[in-house]
């Protein structure tokens, strides 16, 4: 839509200037030219100058698309649309006959405008080139606002299924049963509780969390579950050293074990077997056996949703969700943080 209008503007502009320009720098040698005439040859000078200059500005557009390249593309695209303004004006003039190759060749005559070109070179890209930063800084305020707004909802959600009556209810429970049966065990469950409340709490803000980080916080997770399902819950974590080094969004692995743990049954017959993994192409695989429930527990359905939007903010990066008949596998995206200060830019938002 914005390209259609930009469109119509530029051909607006090129008629309304052409007719400006024939009116206000018309010369006494020019009466004896109709002004059909006269008119349509600068038509053609600002058509063809225009669209080229317009050509130009979306090649460095495309070759140099972010905010931090905007500088770079002013400087590159002043110099390339006054260069085309010079050799375009001549070309024009060479073809419509009102000069000849000899004035061409002649280096006075070729550069007689180039003040002028230059002026309107520097013009004409500082327009585009800032109106496109602006429209590029508007969309990216307008992606962070989202993506503090999906933030706050993906922690509540987050914090409304951890923190719930239902999970506490069910670990104090557990506690319960441990404390009379083996104290020692009471204890280190009861410590384990306190580090993933405390994870929670301290991840909650973060857009990004190391891989290990992620991947330790989930031990601890599946830890307080097999109390639960002792010998029916199966977790297998395989992940290299490197790809620990990267980094994903806080409580997306996590989620998705919740989820296959929430709508699979669980049972001697049944064991549950969830599978965590680096697949070929360098994402993360969280995969579980498929055996719904018949019926399911109360769900607000938008977990997968919620990390699939916030994947989407982070760089336009998609998650992928596969259903057979036996499996269900999500693969999410590894980031690579390259410096300590893009890191912190990722925390900052």
């Amino acid at each position: 839509m914005l390209k259609i209008k930009e469109i119509y503007v530029r051909w607006i502009g090129i008629f309304a200037v052409a007719l400006i320009i024939t009116v206000v720098f018309k010369t006494p040698e020019d009466d004896a030219i109709p002004f059909y005439m006269l008119y349509g040859k600068v038509l053609v000078f600002c058509a063809v100058l225009w669209n080229g200059s317009g050509f130009i500005l979306d090649y460095f557009e495309d070759r140099f698309p972010l905010l931090e390249s905007t500088p770079k593309r002013l400087l590159i695209s002043v110099v390339s649309v006054t260069l085309w303004l010079i050799l375009g004006a001549n070309l024009v003039s060479l073809i419509l006959g009102t000069c000849t190759w000899d004035n061409i060749i002649d280096p006075k005559f070729f550069f007689r405008n180039n003040n002028i070109s230059l002026i309107a070179g520097i013009i004409i890209s500082s327009f585009y080139v800032g109106n496109d930063f602006f429209e590029k800084w508007k969309e990216s305020v307008r992606q962070n606002e989202e993506l503090k707004n999906q933030q706050i909802r993906t922690q509540f959600e987050v914090l409304q299924n951890q923190m719930s009556p239902h999970f506490l209810f069910n670990s104090l429970n557990t506690l319960t049963t441990l404390i009379e049966e083996d104290q020692k065990v009471a204890v280190d469950f009861t410590q384990t509780l306190s580090e993933v409340y405390r994870y929670i709490l301290r991840n909650k803000e973060r857009e990004l969390v190391s891989v290990h980080e992620e991947l330790e916080f989930c031990k601890s997770y599946v830890y307080l579950l097999k109390m639960r399902y002792p010998e029916n819950l199966l977790v297998d974590i395989k992940v290299d050293l490197e790809s620990r080094q990267k980094y994903v969004a806080p409580l997306t692995i996590q989620m998705l074990l919740e989820n296959a743990i929430k709508h699979n049954m669980i049972s001697k017959i049944a064991p549950l077997n969830i599978e965590v993994y680096i697949d070929q192409i360098g994402e993360i695989v969280v995969k579980n056996t498929l055996q719904i429930k018949k019926s399911l527990e109360k769900s607000t359905k938008t977990g997968l949703d919620n990390i699939r939007k916030r994947y989407q903010f982070l760089g336009d990066r998609e998650i992928k969700v596969v259903t057979s008949q036996k499996y269900f596998r999500v693969a999410i995206p590894l980031i690579q943080v390259q410096s300590e200060i893009e890191y912190l830019k990722a925390q900052q938002g």
